[in-house]
């Protein structure tokens, strides 16, 4: 089943996705902010979600488009996961303290997004097969 593959390698993409977040997120909170440095580290682990979807979950459905136009609607359609995402984020760093939590509210909001993700990425995104 297609799907299912689909969404198994966009979960394993988004567990990568997972470690570039939360690195980037204690790289740049000395320097941004708990809040502002989510936006940037959202953004890294984004695009590296959509390099590795675009090889790995959707190969065989690429839109034959321009790779830039692919990864500027890639980032567009995320962004209702990211609303959600980022509304879980925050409820966590208000609810609990500790240095452990702002990971624990990326992960917790990037399991709240990821269907929603999926979903916009698989069907419109990465649509389009290729050679069909």
């Amino acid at each position: 089943m297609r799907i299912g593959r689909e969404f198994l390698l966009f979960a394993l993409a988004g567990v990568i996705g997972f470690v570039v977040d939360v690195t980037v997120l204690y790289l740049a909170a000395p320097f941004l902010g708990w809040y502002a440095a989510r936006v940037l580290s959202f953004v890294a682990a984004a695009t590296a979600t959509w390099a590795l979807n675009r090889r790995y979950a959707f190969a065989a459905r690429h839109s034959g488009g321009s790779l830039a136009r692919e990864y500027l609607g890639y980032l567009l359609t995320m962004l209702g996961g990211a609303v959600v995402n980022y509304g879980v984020y925050v409820l966590t760093l208000h609810t609990f303290r500790g240095l452990w939590v702002p990971a624990l509210g990326v992960g917790l909001g990037s399991g709240a997004g990821m269907v929603l993700n999926f979903l916009s990425a698989r069907y419109l995104v990465f649509r389009s097969r290729r050679g069909h």
